[in-house]
């Protein structure tokens, strides 16, 4: 009895005769080591060179969210003495004796300026937010004192002070960018935005104790509020960015248009009866 061997077809020979020789058994199997050999080799540099992409992306990925907009924890490192200190700087920025610039983290540290419990310079999201839910209180407080209050006039008033955050956030970052400050991370300019609320609020609190000293406090507020953020655009373009629009003229234009927002930004968030 004859056993039945299948050699496979690349391995088969055939004679001139027609007839069929014996697969040459140590000729197939060096080709099939090397090709092993080969494919295990290409599949091994195309990983290497797959996990190199991949690491390259992910630290670029990593560089470019902690640039632009950091660590949310940082926002809210603050303490009592840092609320009232900045509340100063925000009413009356002209009474600032200190400098302006930020404090530099020591080498080493996550972030490159110090958080603002160690930096009365450095930006917060907490006062802005407790700010606004103010804003929000005195609101709902002067509607009801005029029996105007409802749910959807509060609600209206919300939206309205949202988007007034949004424009001034849009109005801070259109001027950076156009002087060249365009790697501000974004939290710090939402951060500088929503301290328009802090006047606001002071506005309000007017507003309700008396009508008629509400256009002179407004002025005053919008005056004090121009000054403090062109004071900090000011700081951000000299220290924080890596270059700057050199033409002063230009600047200064502008750092005047942001001032002179503020004006018809704080009368419109103000004015709640009108719009109701």
């Amino acid at each position: 009895m004859y056993e039945k061997v299948c050699v496979p077809q690349s391995c088969q020979h055939t004679n001139t005769n027609g007839g069929m020789w014996m697969p040459q058994t140590q000729s197939c199997q060096f080709g099939e080591a090397l090709s092993g050999v080969g494919s295990q080799l290409l599949k091994t540099e195309l990983g290497a060179y797959g996990e190199k992409i991949l690491d390259s992306g992910s630290a670029y990925m990593q560089t470019n969210i902690g640039r632009y907009f950091s660590n949310p924890h940082y926002y809210f490192r603050v303490n009592d003495e840092y609320v009232k200190n900045k509340l100063k700087v925000v009413l009356f920025p002209f009474l600032h004796r200190g400098h302006w610039m930020r404090t530099k983290e020591a080498p080493g540290g996550e972030f490159s300026f110090k958080p603002p419990i160690y930096d009365i310079n450095a930006p917060d999201l907490y006062i802005p937010l407790m700010a606004f839910g103010t804003y929000l209180v005195l609101a709902g407080l002067f509607l009801g004192i005029n029996e105007k209050f409802s749910p959807e006039a509060l609600g209206m008033q919300f939206s309205d002070g949202l988007f007034g955050w949004f424009l001034e956030v849009m109005l801070l970052e259109a001027t950076l960018h156009s002087l060249g400050g365009g790697d501000v991370p974004v939290l710090d300019v939402v951060a500088y935005g929503g301290y328009t609320f802090i006047p606001l609020s002071v506005i309000l609190l007017a507003k309700i104790v008396s009508s008629y000293c509400f256009y002179a406090v407004t002025l005053w507020e919008c005056f004090c509020t121009g000054v403090f953020l062109v004071k900090t655009i000011k700081r951000i373009l000299i220290a924080e960015v890596t270059s700057y629009e050199k033409n002063s003229s230009k600047r200064n234009y502008l750092l005047l248009l942001v001032a002179i927002t503020q004006m018809p930004l704080l009368f419109w968030l103000a004015n709640i009866n009108i719009r109701l």
